[in-house]
């Protein structure tokens, strides 16, 4: 089995334990490289999570001869740019999402990757996670009959950043338009194609409540799949409470689960309910970096691709588009 070294450009707080510690646990893989613009906290991390080599220069990260794949772990204003770099280097890489601010920008990776038959991949981690598997496992078995709807309803209050009128680049309307709607609804859209299937057209509205920041704070989507199931989601981030609720109606029964909580997801048919718990990994994106390591030994394909990412990223912006 081959080694692969992995790079991690922008070693941020996402790294710390949701995924960089996933490369370092998966069998084949090594963490040998960080990269930080401030090169105190990039050596920082790197002592603390045992990595050999730091860099604060993105350049002599992606083309250090050691290292053989690279994840983008930057503000999504930053991806095409890195991604672009590293597809020249000809190296594999995964990055964060969403894949990219803009649905061009996301072709414009893609076409990089693909003229060099490049492996890229984008941290759609919820597609590798056992709780969602076992949701598409009672689509794709027909447990609740034809799928019908679904409904996404999240919303959250404002935190103290947002009150504060601090600067949040998550909020900041050149790197997300949307705001945490381009952060969050991004994982929820992507996660609903890999259920049913690609969307097909998308609309929606979208506005600035409370004007607390530059981004989009309230936005509503309706969505059509080309299995011909409708989509609607609201998602409001200056709301009394959090509210994380989906439900997939079917014609003999309806699934009812949360896209970031981890309460239980449900099935109801015939008035009796199925509920379990399913918890997620102490590193939430273990599964999906060991599905990397899978795709490049050739025994299974990854389900979140550039390919797949950008679509999700297509969504987003058919919703935004005009408003």
């Amino acid at each position: 089995m081959k080694t692969y070294n992995w790079g991690i450009i922008g070693c941020g707080n996402v790294t710390e334990r949701k995924s960089g510690p996933a490369y370092q646990k998966t069998e084949g893989f090594e963490l040998t490289a960080v990269m930080r613009r401030d090169a105190e906290k990039a050596e920082d991390y790197a002592k603390r999570h045992n990595v050999p080599k730091y860099y604060s220069d993105a350049d002599q990260l992606i083309n250090d001869p050691d290292i053989d794949a690279i994840y983008i772990a930057t503000p999504p204003d930053s991806h095409e740019f890195y991604a672009l770099k590293v597809a020249k280097a000809g190296k594999i890489c995964c990055i964060e999402k969403p894949m990219a601010p803009s649905y061009d920008a996301c072709l414009n990776i893609n076409k990089a990757f693909n003229s060099k038959n490049l492996p890229l991949f984008v941290a759609y981690y919820r597609r590798s996670l056992p709780r969602f598997n076992q949701i598409k496992k009672w689509i794709d078995t027909n447990k609740i009959g034809d799928i019908r709807h679904i409904n996404w309803v999240l919303n959250k209050p404002a935190n103290d950043i947002d009150l504060s009128k601090q600067y949040n680049w998550r909020t900041d309307a050149k790197i997300a338009p949307a705001g945490y709607f381009d952060d969050l609804a991004s994982h929820g859209l992507d996660l609903f194609a890999y259920f049913l299937g690609d969307i097909s057209k998308a609309n929606g509205i979208a506005t600035n409540q409370q004007g607390l920041y530059s981004a989009m704070d309230a936005i509503e989507g309706n969505w059509i799949h080309k299995s011909g199931v409708t989509g609607s989601g609201s998602w409001n981030f200056g709301t009394e409470k959090r509210v994380d609720s989906v439900t997939i109606y079917g014609s003999n029964g309806h699934i009812s689960f949360s896209v970031f909580n981890e309460n239980p997801i449900e099935l109801e048919r015939n008035g009796e309910v199925e509920s379990l718990v399913i918890e997620h990994p102490e590193n939430i994106q273990l599964f999906h970096v060991e599905n990397i390591k899978k795709h490049l030994n050739n025994e299974s394909i990854h389900p979140s691709t550039g390919e797949t990412a950008a679509k999700a990223s297509w969504v987003m912006e058919q919703i935004l588009d005009n408003n």
